[in-house]
């Protein structure tokens, strides 16, 4: 993957090992405009309860962290547009998508959900003289000199990004590309996880992207070599009800499979806990690792001043940078 939204994949290498999101309990969900306006192949969908992160201090020191220079671009550019982002924005979507022809490389569509005011965005749009190009029935909006492009799908959705990834989401939205909508295997993943206020799904190639991460110099073993093509989705979900909470799934088609990934994944967490600090062994105790059937589970649990300190921590820094 070309782009560096492979360090947003990173994140959930991260959380893994203790790193989370400190959220109050809210649902982000999309609607079905949002759903299709992705493309159909999806390496990766984050999606947020935006007002929930605007809250949350410690979600937003995090975000500093760890948002890569493409997502800050693409919310810098959303501030621009005339929108009032900490009241107009409920939910915020990122998703990292392949194209016809398109290699391993991915591109990256923004999906912004709230009460949108368009009278007054246009308004604020004509007096900033700013012109719409039409792309069939779609008015499409430069974002100020970011050089990305918006257009809104209704009063409550709009999709933003570069030129290319906007005319990718409204061919699907449109009908004349596959969108989300006809990727069965991403759909179910995700019916499983968008109750949560923040959630990602992620599929095969993301997930072998996202466990060699997580398993770090694990990751050269044999095994994970054989393993690593069984791995056929993952998720993620982060809340914050009495402490902070992580939960990732790891989906595989065996049990011998996921028993091994957890075997890998137990072994990395026990060579990352004798050399790790204080915050980071704690962080690790922290965390179980399992599996269920065919599925890797990693669980993540501590207090608030315990995830403080891990932000800090030497091994935070080696993953998210």
């Amino acid at each position: 993957m070309n782009l560096k939204f492979g360090k947003y994949l990173s994140l959930a290498a991260t959380m893994s090992l203790g790193i989370f999101v400190s959220l109050t309990a809210s649902a982000a969900q999309l609607s079905g405009d949002a759903r299709a306006a992705i493309p159909k192949d999806v390496q990766q969908l984050i999606v947020v309860d935006y007002r929930a992160m605007q809250n949350s201090e410690a979600a937003m020191n995090l975000k500093a962290r760890v948002l890569p220079p493409e997502l800050k671009q693409l919310e810098t550019a959303l501030k621009s547009s005339g929108l009032n982002d900490n009241h107009d924005v409920d939910d915020l979507a990122f998703a990292a998508f392949r194209t016809p022809n398109g290699g391993d490389s991915t591109k990256i569509v923004g999906i912004a959900q709230g009460q949108f005011s368009l009278p007054d965005i246009l308004a604020n749009f004509k007096k900033q003289k700013v012109k719409a190009t039409k792309l069939r029935n779609n008015l499409i909006y430069p974002m100020g000199a970011s050089g990305m492009l918006v257009s809104f799908l209704n009063p409550t959705t709009m999709v933003f990004g570069s030129s290319d990834s906007i005319k990718y989401a409204l061919d699907a939205r449109d009908g004349l590309a596959q969108s989300l909508l006809n990727n069965d295997a991403m759909m179910q993943q995700m019916s499983i996880v968008d109750t949560e206020p923040i959630w990602s799904i992620l599929d095969q190639k993301g997930t072998q992207m996202m466990m060699r991460g997580v398993l770090g110099e694990a990751a050269q073993l044999a095994d994970y070599d054989t393993v690593k093509k069984r791995l056929t989705a993952s998720r993620y979900t982060m809340n914050f009800n009495n402490g902070v909470k992580f939960n990732l799934d790891v989906v595989t088609p065996d049990t011998f499979t996921a028993a091994t990934m957890s075997s890998l994944l137990n072994a990395a967490a026990m060579y990352k806990k004798v050399s790790g600090t204080v915050a980071e062994k704690a962080a690790i105790d922290n965390t179980s690792i399992d599996s269920n059937s065919g599925t890797l589970q990693v669980r993540y649990s501590s207090s608030d001043s315990q995830f403080s300190s891990l932000l800090q921590s030497p091994l935070f820094q080696s993953v998210v940078h």
